[in-house]
């Protein structure tokens, strides 16, 4: 990494320093969606400097979505990294390019969503959840310490941070109840989590292994898994989440390159005790040290830490692919809630709450789950290259009721 500083006034130092340099899709008023990168309160126009200085690099930069850069794999990945680079320290460059005010600009879900998969790493979010609906029986699940246990989201209802989200309808019953009903979810949540782009295709009947994440995933960024908690506990048994949760999943607008988190690099606690097959097995620090921030409503309620996660994203990455499944550039996949050992590190207001039935205090109110008008911000962080600390990013959303039916007056 370079040590040069950055000429860009007011980043160097900062959570958007040249260590970090996250991509989005973005617009300024009356211009046509292009690649854009982060450096401190500004954007560097990227499709534009790929036009005027690199028009090789124009079909990759100067496109409304990711995916045509991130096909191009690891090779073109680094080049077009320290290019930006040099653009961005060498002050030769400084009439060459242009940047953004933050304020001018709008984010655009930043690449075209292929395949969605969300985990469930971690064993604290795991096991709080496992206390909360089977408090008779076993927390986790016999095979929860063997393999990353996950489902297959919905692609089309992944959405930028910003987005509106409104309160889904469906099926549910509560306890006193015999039978459904239908109507608004009463247990809106979220999920605290954090995504993995791909970057890469590769074919139905190949595998890939835990060591290829880096030149598999491109980057990474926040994620909330809107959760309808009632209707997924009527719904889930025996084959899992489908309603609750194909409404609405939010990711972050910035997508920060898995490179840039190398410094972030830890040990993630356990797999000692429960040895793993051969095909999850990894050498070396597996797990990242990113910090999460969820405040509703101006308060900050919890702090999720990644570095607490039971299963690595390497290892999510292999067992999705064990099978021989196929990948697309474009597939993501999460980790699922990230939750602490602590109870302010709870990454999801069922945990908070424990199921509704202790409230936590958001604002000077007690809350349990999502009313109306409530806005959820979830904010991280990871140590950077340069011995500072790196921003990866907001994921954003308000919550507006529920939408009536199609073409009703």
């Amino acid at each position: 990494m370079t040590t040069t500083p950055t000429w860009v006034d007011g980043a160097a130092g900062g959570p958007y320093d040249v260590d970090n340099l996250p991509y989005a899709v973005v617009t300024t008023e009356g211009t046509a969606p292009r690649i854009g990168v982060r450096v401190g309160e500004q954007a560097l126009d990227l499709g534009a400097a790929a036009r005027d200085l690199r028009p090789a690099w124009a079909p990759l930069l100067d496109v409304a979505a990711l995916n045509p850069l991130m096909a191009t794999g690891p090779g073109t990945w680094a080049e077009v990294r320290a290019w930006v680079v040099d653009l961005l320290t060498d002050p030769a460059h400084r009439d060459q390019v242009t940047l953004l005010a933050l304020a001018d600009v709008t984010c655009h879900l930043p690449f075209e969503v292929a395949d969605y998969v969300d985990y469930y790493a971690s064993e604290h979010h795991a096991t709080n959840v496992g206390r909360i609906f089977r408090p008779d029986g076993d927390a986790l699940l016999p095979n929860w310490k063997h393999l990353p246990v996950g489902y297959h989201g919905r692609a089309g209802s992944v959405v930028v941070s910003g987005t509106d989200i409104h309160r889904p309808s469906g099926q549910r019953r509560g306890p006193t109840e015999d039978v459904p009903s239908y109507g608004p979810c009463r247990r809106l949540d979220i999920e605290a989590e954090l995504g993995f782009v791909v970057g890469r295709t590769v074919p139905l009947g190949q595998r890939v292994g835990t060591a290829e994440l880096a030149s598999t995933v491109f980057g990474v960024t926040g994620v909330n898994d809107w959760s309808a908690r009632d209707i997924q506990a009527w719904e889930y048994v025996p084959l899992g989440p489908n309603l609750a949760k194909s409404f609405a999943t939010s990711i972050g607008a910035w997508i920060t390159p898995l490179t840039a988190l190398e410094a972030a690099r830890v040990d993630l606690p356990g797999q000692d005790t429960v040895p793993v097959l051969p095909y999850l097995q990894e050498t070396g620090p597996s797990g990242y040290d990113v910090d999460v921030e969820v405040e509703l409503n101006g308060t900050v309620v919890s702090r999720p830490a990644y570095r607490t996660m039971y299963w690595s994203p390497a290892q999510m990455l292999a067992h999705l692919t064990v099978n021989g499944g196929s990948l697309r550039v474009g597939d993501f996949f999460a980790s699922g809630t990230i939750s602490g050992p602590e109870k302010e590190q709870r990454g999801s207001f069922l945990e908070l709450s424990w199921g509704g039935t202790e409230p936590f205090v958001a604002g000077g109110e007690e809350r349990t789950f999502l009313d109306d008008g409530d806005e959820v911000v979830l904010r991280y962080s990871a140590p950077g290259a340069l011995g500072g600390r790196m921003g990866l990013g907001e994921v954003r959303g308000r919550i507006l009721p529920t939408a009536p039916p199609e073409g009703s007056a």
